[in-house]
């Protein structure tokens, strides 16, 4: 397998498995609506830096990224608004790349076929720097799962044929 398309289905298998992407729609969609309410409540009022929606978009990253380079919000409201979004902004952020690693790397845990497959793969990819201990234990294991799968198959047919009739 090459490394392009190892790393397509590294980037799938997090798309596929994880919240990452229902996280990050969440986390962009709250940013901008806070941002918007941010800006309402603070342009125009005296000391305010936010004279535009992109520089409360801005203030929006630089705050809850812990950049600690936003300047505060000036009223009551904008303060609350611009703390709530600090606490939930850098959750959500944070949450998102904690949780996604961490279900990345509990997948195998919780799919063992999968990493079977995985590692069998593996393996037939780079056949040629097996050794022969290696490639007979190979065979073994192969062999193994061949008349596993037979007999499964024959257990399963049995029980079809016995509830049909």
């Amino acid at each position: 397998m090459t490394k392009s398309r190892r790393w397509r289905r590294f980037v799938e298998d997090i798309l596929r498995q994880t919240l990452f992407v229902r996280l990050a729609s969440l986390l962009v969609i709250l940013w901008l609506l806070f941002a918007a309410a941010l800006w309402s409540a603070d342009h125009g009022a005296e000391g305010s830096h936010l004279k535009t929606y992109g520089q409360a978009l801005y203030w929006g990253i630089a705050a809850f990224s812990t950049a600690g380079i936003a300047d505060p919000p000036v009223t009551p409201s904008g303060q609350f608004i611009g703390g709530l979004w600090i606490v939930v902004g850098s959750t959500l952020f944070f949450g998102a790349i904690v949780a996604t690693v961490t279900a990345y790397f509990m997948r195998p845990l919780q799919r063992p076929a999968r990493q079977i497959v995985e590692t069998i793969e593996f393996n037939l990819e780079h056949l040629d720097e097996l050794s022969i201990e290696e490639l007979d234990l190979l065979k073994s294991t192969t062999d193994t799962l061949i008349e596993h799968m037979e007999r499964v198959k024959r257990l399963r047919g049995e029980r079809s044929a016995t509830t049909a009739g």
